[in-house]
């Protein structure tokens, strides 16, 4: 166990519950370390169901290709906890990590705190104590209640908002988009992508009791695919290194977020930004060990899509893919199955269920099965769904964030056979 492991392990016993969404315990703590939390680079706060990770992705790219220095906080991580925390430009080193980590458990005497909430409190610390032009900060879970809202952003941005975590958040799409919305800050510009009415209302509802200027998609901007890549405002750019056609909103979403906060790139940036983008797990094309077990000619994707919403943007990559396409799926327990699997059948020609040993919280493969009709194939594992595609196909791997993470180690040889 690495030294921040250890830290980590202690935390949890003070408050063993993974998410309880309140600000008290977190805001408590921040001030006994002076409040990092207010002495931040300017900060672009991200919410969303589907696509915050990444527009995090891309502002800190088109911000790096101008030159800036960037703080990067996201979660989950998929292999290695550091990558939660970018320290301008570099992921957190263990050394460092362990110690905010330390002192995070020094300050905090004992009391009630959650990992997440512990995690955030480190972070801030970091990024308040290592000089950076930009702060990126991904919202965990919600908005109102989450633990990094406790920063003053200059600019918000707001994805794609579906059903997902109804247990914490609430059962109708407009309860949601109202929690995620509770980042909205008076004073602060928010950055809206495209919404189903309910959720849209909610957002709107909220900015006007703020007084704030929402940047709508369709009314403040506007993207749209072409041949070459992307039109965005007048310009033409290149496509975004991150596949699939989902992600042209979260790009703009980006660029239109980056100006909100006062940060206005010139067309060259803007297209050294789009090409150097990198975001794994997200349509990540796989070229490792796990491509070995296929037939020779066959491609292998990695996406973590692992709810309705993401599923519909994985529908539309598949429709927009030539060929067939093979699904192997794991997903975690508590998730929609059934609707996942509903939108994403139609568009494969064949669909396998998994759980990985170390996959977190991972649903059985018999829920899968029985979620597809009794169409999926047993795997049970990655390697052992692999092994059953007989000729040269597309494999896309998806279902589930903590799936991914086990892929991703998989395919650098990182686990046994």
């Amino acid at each position: 166990m690495s030294r921040y492991d250890a830290s980590l392990d202690r935390l949890h016993r003070l408050y063993p519950k993974l998410i309880d969404l309140q600000l008290d315990r977190l805001v408590r703590l921040l001030g006994a370390l002076g409040d990092p939390q207010l002495r931040l680079p300017p900060v672009i706060h991200v919410a969303g169901t589907n696509g915050k990770g990444s527009v995090c992705a891309f502002v800190r790219s088109l911000a790096e290709a101008a030159g800036l220095r960037v703080h990067v906080y996201t979660s989950p991580h998929l292999v290695k906890f550091n990558e939660r925390i970018r320290l301008a430009g570099a992921l957190v080193t263990d050394e460092v990590l362990a110690g905010a980590l330390d002192e995070i458990e020094a300050v905090n005497e004992g009391n009630q705190i959650t990992v997440f909430e512990a995690i955030t409190a480190a972070a801030f610390l970091l990024f308040a104590r290592v000089p950076a032009d930009l702060c990126v900060v991904e919202v965990g879970l919600g908005g109102k209640f989450d633990a990094t809202n406790v920063v003053r952003p200059a600019a918000c941005a707001i994805t794609s908002i579906s059903m997902d975590h109804q247990d914490f958040l609430g059962d109708t799409l407009g309860v949601i988009a109202a929690e995620k919305a509770g980042i909205i800050k008076p004073g602060v510009p928010v950055v809206v992508g495209a919404q189903e009415p309910e959720a849209m209302a909610a957002i709107l509802g909220a900015a006007e009791a703020a007084g704030v200027p929402v940047l709508l998609r369709g009314r403040d901007w506007e993207i749209a695919a072409t041949a070459e890549g992307l039109r965005f405002e007048g310009l033409e750019l290149p496509p975004p290194g991150l596949p699939g056609v989902h992600q042209a909103e979260n790009a703009a979403i980006a660029m239109m977020a980056l100006r909100a906060a006062g940060f206005e790139l010139v067309p060259e940036v803007l297209a050294a930004g789009l090409r150097a983008v990198e975001w794994p797990a997200r349509l990540q094309r796989l070229r490792g060990a796990l491509l070995g077990l296929l037939p020779a000619g066959s491609e292998l994707w990695l996406d973590g899509a692992h709810n309705p919403g993401g599923a519909e943007a994985l529908a539309a990559q598949l429709q927009d893919w030539a060929g067939p396409t093979a699904l192997v799926l794991g997903m975690k327990q508590a998730k929609d199955v059934g609707e996942v699997m509903r939108i994403l059948m139609p568009h494969a020609a064949q669909i396998f269920a998994v759980a990985e040993p170390g996959q977190h919280l991972a649903l059985p493969v018999e829920a899968i099965v029985e979620a597809s009709g009794g169409r999926a194939v047993v795997g049970p594992d990655v390697r052992g769904a692999l092994g059953q595609i007989a000729a040269p196909t597309r494999v896309l791997i998806c279902g589930s964030l903590y799936l991914a993470g086990e892929v991703l180690k998989l395919d650098a040889g990182d686990v046994a056979a």
